[in-house]
């Protein structure tokens, strides 16, 4: 791990150093790498999450391009898979972190199995289907997630930690 790279999150006394360590060791799943999710998922990168799975069914078109800040006109015009092009980024901005990009459909074949191995899930969704999946599956396995949400102008979110939130 690049300490230097670090050292401002690790003056911060909420993560120090041995926070640090913990953010290059976690696993985090990220499903849907639209808007919200390309953001968490750079955001997570340049923190130095060390592995990251990235979720997605679907591919870039033009119009994703002004709010989807992960992706480029190239991407567009190759018509990338979503997950494929947010790890293509996520290399070029952290080759420290892991991704692991899936191009599929998430339903309640995979949700389990797509999940198992994550220390936290960011919900990066536009549907409610696979977020009752995902909370599901989530209270089913004991993970955290963390639920998000940007509609217009207004977004929200909430930590849900089983058996400890709602």
């Amino acid at each position: 791990m690049n300490l230097e790279r670090y050292s401002r999150q690790i003056l911060f006394s909420g993560i120090g150093k041995a926070g640090q360590q913990r953010l290059a060791a976690a696993h985090a799943v990220i499903i849907g790498c639209g808007a919200l999710g390309s953001m968490q998922a750079e955001m997570l990168a340049r923190a130095g999450v060390g592995r990251l799975r990235l979720i997605d069914r679907d591919f870039i078109e033009e119009s994703n391009l002004h709010r989807q800040i992960m992706f480029e006109e190239s991407d567009a015009a190759e018509r990338l898979p979503k997950a494929i092009a947010a790890a293509n980024r996520i290399a070029r901005i952290n080759s420290e972190v892991r991704a692991e990009p899936v191009v599929k459909d998430v339903n309640y074949s995979n949700i389990e199995e797509l999940i198992r191995d994550a220390d936290v899930v960011l919900d990066g969704t536009d549907n409610f289907e696979v977020r009752f999946l995902l909370n599901d599956a989530a209270v089913k396995l004991g993970k955290i997630w963390i639920y998000g949400a940007a509609v217009g102008a207004h977004g929200v979110q909430m930590t849900i930690i089983p058996g400890q939130t709602p």
